[in-house]
């Protein structure tokens, strides 16, 4: 049963209980990210992410690390476009040292200068790790090209420059005025008695200010055209793509069964025509990322240097196909069964059903059922696919990039019509 509330202090509180399993998964999730970061401040809110874990007033690192240890507890934390979360899972009778450990580091950092002096060199080398990985970083200047001068575009680590800039004084500024009560979401998956837990967040959370943070955005703009890197590497990367929409979009899930059959899965067309009928890649697919008020569907690819106008000239060819005619009533069956498919899996455990119940709450502010998100998956038909892939996939709304060896060219923005991919043979 799914049960969420609102403390006074603006704080939410969203739960499933799950009476027959032993474990509990408890998330506390920040409504932003890096897309509510000023320029100066790019790379700021991952920054404080791994703060949180170098210590509070009461705990060192160490300590912080044997405490999850000693009760065979697993801890992670991440930083996205628009939040960030921070969950621990445990046994249902180590509730309260989980609770007292996530409270302690979310409302007690440390802070101090000298462990920020030691953690900008580790994330100045989590930036070079960007840059030595080629499928990253072709995915990276994809983003960046795509919404120019905005703060999506901007990477989540930030760069050498803000990283290096930060000081201990501005990373206290920037937690203090985001993590407060209307921004965070405490989500909970497993054997819990919501009642308790509810009585347990409220006293340990009791603190967090109530002061709503001023951070107001603005949609983005895609920006078309191509950006490409030569690296002395052995393989090429491409990724290349389009607008899609937002999350909560009336047409999401026509969108999912869209992205299914074009590139998110074994039997989709780029990997069946580009991969197996052609071997011109080893990794080949279509990923569709979204966001709040706005979104992008893209293909990736790793080929040859030489093939890399061929593998651009299919990924468009197969686009154009979908906005052309109606999928086959097997294909559009199939694509639809194996995303349910992929939608149930992925919630066996209890913490992706808390990070579930999470986003839910972030982006909807209610739990839609299981039931219903199939049916919605369901609902959906040949002329919805139809529909979308017409309304998104445009000759004049591209945008790729390439990251490889010298090919004796560049790649022109022209080269993205769809209407110039090569006939399926």
């Amino acid at each position: 049963m799914v049960k969420s509330e609102t403390f006074p202090s603006g704080l939410r509180l969203v739960t499933e209980t799950l009476p027959h399993v032993r474990s509990v998964a408890i998330g506390v999730w920040l409504t932003r990210g890096s897309r509510h970061e000023s320029d100066a401040e790019s790379g700021i809110a991952h920054f404080v992410e791994h703060m949180l874990f170098k210590g509070t007033e009461r705990r060192s690192a160490r300590d912080l690390a044997q405490a999850i240890d000693s009760i065979g507890g697993q801890v992670d934390a991440f930083t996205s476009k628009e939040y960030a979360g921070y969950y621990i899972k445990v046994l249902d009778e180590h509730v309260p040292i989980a609770l007292d450990l996530l409270s302690d580091m979310l409302l007690n950092p440390a802070l101090a200068p000298d462990d920020v002096v030691r953690e900008q060199g580790v994330i100045l080398e989590e930036i070079k790790m960007v840059e030595d990985a080629p499928d990253d970083l072709v995915h990276e200047m994809f983003v960046q090209k795509f919404w120019t001068r905005h703060p999506l575009g901007r990477p989540i680590l930030g760069t050498p420059e803000t990283v290096s800039s930060f000081s201990s004084a501005q990373l206290r500024n920037y937690f203090r005025r985001t993590y407060v009560a209307p921004n965070l979401v405490v989500a909970a998956a497993g054997h819990l008695d919501h009642d308790r837990l509810r009585d347990d967040i409220a006293r340990v959370f009791g603190p967090l200010s109530s002061v709503a943070s001023d951070d107001a955005v603005t949609a983005p703009s895609m920006t078309p055209g191509v950006d490409e890197r030569v690296k002395d590497i052995e393989q090429s990367h491409v990724c290349l793509g389009t607008t899609a929409y937002g999350e909560g979009h009336a047409d999401r899930h026509a969108v999912f069964v869209l992205n299914t059959i074009l590139g998110g899965s074994m039997s989709s067309r780029l990997f069946q025509h580009i991969r197996e009928e052609r071997g011109l890649a080893y990794s080949v697919f279509s990923n569709l990322s979204s966001y709040t008020d706005a979104g992008m569907i893209s293909v990736y690819a790793g080929c040859g240097a030489d093939k890399v106008d061929e593998v651009i000239s299919l990924a468009l060819h197969e686009l154009h196909g979908l906005r052309s005619e109606a999928v086959p009533a097997e294909e559009l069956r199939r694509a639809k069964d194996h995303l349910k498919g992929s939608v149930m899996l992925g919630l066996e455990n209890t913490s992706s059903r808390m990070s579930h119940l999470a986003r839910q709450e972030m982006v909807f502010g209610s739990h839609i059922s299981f039931d219903a998100m199939l049916a919605n998956i369901e609902a959906v038909s040949a002329d919805d696919v139809l529909r979308v892939a017409q309304d998104l996939f445009r000759d004049d709304g591209m945008v790729a990039s390439v990251v490889g060896p010298d090919r004796g060219g560049r790649l022109s923005p022209d080269r993205l019509r769809m209407t110039q991919g090569v006939p399926n043979a």
